[in-house]
């Protein structure tokens, strides 16, 4: 570890050596410096918003090198084939001199739904500074300090955030391909990294203490919540660790999200955020989370912004349709738990804020989750694994139980959740007495439970599982299961 850090320490030091600042003209050796455009510790928050735009408009690297305490006031756009480069001891700092804002940076195809190629921020320190707020100026369900959305070949490294509010997420990133997120720390009230949907992915090396989730895969979510809908594939998560604090357990390690929506038709109801497809494009329902159920008797077919008929307000999400959303190919691998909550949930929402399962749609099986190396580092009995829809296999290998379970839940609106296979290799049980590795409360639910090469450490430990309604077919080395 220390000569991955020692290396590291010298790679930021060699990006920013070429560009010390100099009265030589703004671009040397290839770099920009954004001092030269008047990027400054001593500017006011407005004027350092223009200044960093100026410089990061001539593209290609730009570096800001003097440590210091920068204000912005506003939010900075990316463009294709640039790289922002932070030095240590640089921090943009939110200020409210023109009025709350958003975004600290976001790309520039945020704003047409058009892919920028070719980004990276590397250094980023934000001080949130209570500067906390939905906007959704760009894109209506973009709230990141850091976003960006219709984004190819993004590499985001050594970012720091320790001070998020209850409104926005650390790192937000939605519609996108070929992303690395590499060695952050991220701290406060609301999500850490959260990801709508996209394909190959790495996070990496990251620190959260999150009151809400750490990572969020939301290939569905809150109307609010992502600009767009769609699969979430192909990824990892390593080295991750989810730090214990003081405040009362709630969300996640990492949220999993499903959904699936239906062609609008007269006369069906619906609610906040749910999703029909129409003309060609998708539509959801915008609207307060007070429970209201709405009938729709007049066909959203509006192109763009939002409509209210029939008393609904129809917001136009996307024009690339599709019926389910879902979470398929990933790896979460070195996961250190120390905050005594479920580790990971696969599931829909229901209830006034979203229901992800219009009720007849098409059934989105989430496919080939794994689960490697997870360590549990706390003894209170939580879940390790919650799952409420259907998901094909899930493997997990040469992870640490204490006092965890891994249950099944149902969802009202679904009337099958299809078969699912729990496979667990060289897995350390650590408790000692009855342990109720698998819980499940779905109806008709058939799971196969499967482990090998397990090891206990109490002499007295033992396994059950609870079928409930359903089936549970088991093949097991562990004492009370199979092992004698």
């Amino acid at each position: 570890m220390v000569w991955l850090l020692a290396a590291r320490a010298e790679a930021r030091a060699e990006a920013v050596l070429p560009v010390a600042p100099s009265s030589g003209g703004a671009a040397q050796n290839g770099f920009t410096d954004a001092v030269a455009f008047g990027f400054s510790p001593v500017a006011s928050g407005v004027e350092n918003t223009k200044a960093l735009q100026r410089a990061v408009d001539q593209g290609g690297t730009i570096v800001v090198g003097r440590a210091g305490i920068y204000p912005v006031a506003g939010t900075v756009y990316l463009g294709s084939h640039t790289s922002l480069i932070f030095g240590n001891g640089v921090y943009l700092k939110k200020v409210a001199e023109s009025g709350p804002f958003s975004h600290v940076l976001l790309n520039k195809g945020a704003l047409t739904r058009t892919y920028d190629e070719g980004i990276t921020v590397e250094g980023l320190q934000i001080m949130v500074n209570g500067v906390d707020a939905r906007m959704f100026k760009e894109a209506y369900g973009l709230h990141g300090q850091l976003a960006f959305f219709y984004v190819k070949d993004l590499v985001i490294r050594h970012f720091r955030c320790l001070d998020l509010g209850r409104l926005q997420y650390g790192i937000q990133v939605c519609t996108f391909e070929d992303l690395l997120i590499d060695d952050v720390i991220i701290k406060g009230l609301k999500d850490g990294v959260h990801l709508g949907c996209g394909r190959r992915f790495t996070i990496r090396h990251g620190v959260f203490q999150t009151a809400d989730d750490a990572v969020a895969l939301n290939a569905h979510d809150y109307a609010v919540g992502n600009p767009e809908l769609g699969w979430i594939e192909d990824g990892v998560v390593e080295d991750c660790h989810d730090l214990a604090d003081a405040g009362k357990p709630i969300g996640y390690f990492c949220r999993i999200l499903a959904g699936a929506w239906m062609d609008w038709r007269p006369g069906m109801e619906v609610q906040q955020s749910d999703t029909v497809v129409s003309d060609g494009r998708l539509y959801r329902v915008q609207a307060k989370p007070d429970g209201t159920i709405y009938k729709s008797l007049s066909q959203p077919q509006h192109v763009s912004g939002s409509q209210v008929l029939d008393g609904i307000n129809w917001g136009v999400v996307q024009t690339n349709v599709t019926y389910t959303a879902g979470v398929r190919n990933v790896v979460f691998r070195d996961i250190f738990l120390e905050k005594p909550r479920t580790a990971f949930s696969i599931h829909f929402d229901t209830g006034r804020y979203s229901r992800s399962y219009y009720p007849g749609a098409a059934i989105p099986m989430q496919q080939q989750l794994v689960f490697d190396d997870i360590r549990v580092l706390y003894t209170e009995k939580t879940d390790f694994l919650a799952v409420g829809t259907p998901v094909d296999v899930v493997t997990i290998v040469n992870s640490s139980f204490r006092n965890n379970t891994i249950e099944f839940h149902g969802n009202r609106a679904m009337p099958d959740y299809l078969k699912t296979t729990v496979n667990l290799v060289g897995c350390v049980f650590r408790e000692p007495g009855t342990l109720d590795l698998l819980v499940n409360s779905v109806p008709k639910k058939l799971v196969t439970l499967k482990t090998t090469a397990s090891v206990t450490v109490a002499g007295d430990f033992k396994a059950r599982v609870v079928p409930g309604e359903g089936k549970i077919a088991v093949e097991s080395d562990l004492p009370g299961l199979g092992k004698k």
